[in-house]
């Protein structure tokens, strides 16, 4: 099986570099079938892949240790869901999961562009390709995932213990996903520009495509946030760790890329920028993946140092440089049709949106990479801990925020003092509020949150006064009721209201990121068996330890009671679980109590012979609307990328006459 493996690697990356040649010289030299010959290359190459892929995970489920990567990463102690798993979760598996998505995907815009786009098609799909032969090089040359053993072990290691977590079957593939797509946004950039067809026929093409990548990024990283809050055991869900600022840069950039594509549509400006965007989106998508793969840079959820790290930086340099010389190539085609009419314009909103997105990523990159430069100057890697973003960061996300309520209100072109009162009114009236309000029930302490849920208060009226007015608007138009408009109303134009329930779902996070970051509640405590602690409402009591065994793994469980406002709600347990093979990295199984209002969160930190335990006690306000606002944001997300409903053209009906005449 690892010789099949690996000769369909190789014979992909034969394939895949046919095809990066025979589509652009098929329109050279006006060969039709040779352009039709690399379409095909896009399909075989996802076929190769497909047979590489399912050979390493059959390898997985039959327990192939002959195969050092499948020996490294499975055990049969293993259930089958996490030996399935281990396929992504080493760096040569996820090296051919990202390989083979994006050959899957490739098919997938090959087949639906294969009647449009006609001109830009053999260039997307050579640019697809010359990424996907990039992987299957170091697949099949520098990290290979169908490696021998010498020695065939009875067993294998087994996963890192932090990996035995229901979050390993989610987060990593959508993750991985999500860096995969922002290549086909990236490879209708390139062959805009390589073609000269820099009209708006390339962002049509690119839009949905972007949107469904920014989707699964941002999937990936609600659910990447979801699995750190649940087994890191350190109380948080962000904690601006390296991987987690590669991943939310390109997620970022893609965001405002959405944004500002509306304004080249609507008014034909900002192609320079739009341009950069896509391909800045991309750089940073391959740099998310050098830096966990290449283990470069320190981080929990990086790999140890490996050989891919120059390939991976070379790779990315001739991309930097390739694209940035095509874009300084085509300056004099990118002009934009307009200028800027007004500052109080709705395109005056969103560039000032875009900086500051650009201004956040730059913040953020410098924090990741800055160990990198120390090092290099200094000789000592100097590491930028959570307060550094969180002091930088956290005034630009406050103002993006406010600015997605501003967006919306603003028309076009120039607004007048009497539009500006009669949109901004009730939505800055809800917020002030909403701030005098928390005032009152929570009091001054933090008046950054304050301020925060303000602005959150008044994007919420934004949003919520557009579909008001529409929904009458449609009604007043059509005689329906209210429900049926408001259907109508999104069906009908789902890109702008789709967007504005993400809006929603993105002031929901923040809400809850703002309650969790300034008024969580942490304790920590030794306790002997009997003995309670308070920890804001709750008495904790700790009734004992109990140890047990599973298959490959040994667990020491904390019992606790819970007792709320003087009343027995429950008992809860933390544990730590002690895998064979790495009895001396225990991971930590948190214990989390939610309710509408906040969690209790519980963490078992060690242990004494005589009994007594250890604890980490958190009450974090709000934390479940963090995973609502999520869910909220993917539910906008598919409004806005739903096909609209095209209205059916009246025919007038003809003369009975003519109908006869014609028929004489």
């Amino acid at each position: 099986m690892a010789e099949f493996g690996h000769v369909a690697i190789v014979a992909a990356l034969l394939v895949a570099t046919y095809t990066v040649v025979a589509g652009p010289l098929g329109v050279a030299t006006r060969t039709p079938e040779l352009v039709e010959s690399g379409r095909r290359g896009v399909l075989a190459v996802a076929g190769l892949l497909s047979v590489a892929s399912g050979t390493l995970l059959g390898a997985f489920l039959t327990h192939d240790f002959s195969i050092r990567y499948v020996a490294e990463h499975a055990s049969r102690d293993m259930p089958l869901s996490l030996v399935a798993a281990a396929f992504y979760s080493g760096q040569q598996g996820s090296l051919l999961y990202w390989a083979w998505a994006l050959s899957l995907f490739s098919v997938v815009v090959v087949l639906q562009n294969r009647r449009v786009n006609r001109e830009l098609m053999p260039y997307v799909s050579a640019t697809l390709m010359a990424i996907v032969a990039f992987f299957t090089l170091l697949l099949g040359f520098v990290a290979s995932p169908f490696e021998r053993m010498r020695v065939v072990p009875a067993d294998g290691l087994g996963l890192n213990p932090l990996l035995y977590d229901a979050g390993m079957l989610y987060h990593p593939p959508m993750l991985l996903a999500g860096y995969m797509s922002w290549s086909v946004p990236f490879a209708f950039a390139v062959a805009a520009l390589v073609t000269g067809r820099l009209d708006s026929e390339w962002i049509r093409a690119t839009r949905r495509y972007a949107l469904i990548a920014w989707a699964i990024l941002g999937v990936g990283n609600l659910l990447g946030a979801w699995w750190a809050y649940r087994v890191l055991g350190w109380g948080g869900y962000w904690g601006w760790d390296p991987v987690e600022n590669s991943a939310i840069m390109p997620w970022l950039l893609g965001t405002a890329f959405i944004h500002s594509v509306m304004i080249q549509e609507r008014r034909g400006m900002l192609k320079v920028w739009n341009m950069a965007l896509v391909l800045v989106t991309f750089f940073l998508s391959i740099f998310g993946t050098f830096i966990v793969r290449s283990g470069i840079i320190s981080s929990v959820h990086s790999f140890a140092q490996s050989a891919i790290g120059p390939y991976f930086f070379s790779f990315l340099s001739v991309v930097v440089i390739g694209s940035l010389m095509l874009l300084f190539y085509r300056l004099p085609v990118l002009r934009s049709e307009h200028q800027l009419d007004s500052v109080l314009s709705r395109e005056a909103s969103f560039l000032l949106n875009n900086l500051l997105f650009v201004g956040l990523v730059f913040a953020t990159f410098w924090g990741t990479v800055f160990p990198l430069v120390s090092e290099a100057v200094q000789g000592v890697k100097l590491s930028v801990g959570a307060p550094f973003f969180n002091q930088v960061n956290g005034p630009i996300l406050l103002a993006l925020i406010f600015l997605m309520g501003v967006g919306p209100l603003m028309p076009w072109r120039k607004a007048s003092r009497e539009s500006l009162r009669h949109s901004f009114g009730p939505p800055l009236a809800l917020g002030a509020a909403t701030g005098l309000v928390l005032l009152t029930w929570v009091g001054s302490d933090h008046p950054p949150a304050l301020v925060a849920f303000s602005a959150c208060a008044f994007v919420v009226g934004t949003v919520v006064q557009e579909l008001a007015r529409g929904t009458a608007a449609r009604r007043q138009a059509t005689g329906e009721d209210y429900a049926t408009a408001f259907v109508s109303l999104v069906r009908r134009n789902n890109r702008r209201y789709g967007g504005y329930v993400v809006h929603l779902g993105i002031v929901v996070i923040a809400a809850a990121v703002v309650g969790s970051q300034f008024y969580q509640i942490e304790r920590q405590a030794k306790l002997r068996p009997g003995e309670g602690i308070d920890v804001g409402e709750y008495r904790l009591t700790f009734t004992g330890l109990r140890e047990s065994q599973e298959p490959g793994v040994r667990i020491v469980q904390a019992q606790m009671a819970v007792e709320s406002h003087g009343r027995l709600v429950g008992a809860i347990a933390p544990d730590k679980r002690f895998h064979r093979n790495f009895e001396r990295q225990p991971s930590t199984t948190v214990a989390i109590r939610t309710t509408p209002l906040e969690d209790l969160y519980i963490v078992l930190v060690g242990w004494e012979p005589e009994g007594a335990a250890s604890f980490l006690f958190f009450v974090n306000p709000l934390v479940v609307w963090l995973w609502l606002g999520g869910i909220l944001a993917v539910v906008g997300g598919v409004v806005a990328f739903w096909p609209e409903v095209q209205p059916r053209a009246v025919r007038s009906p003809q003369p009975a006459r003519a109908v006869v005449t014609s028929g004489a």
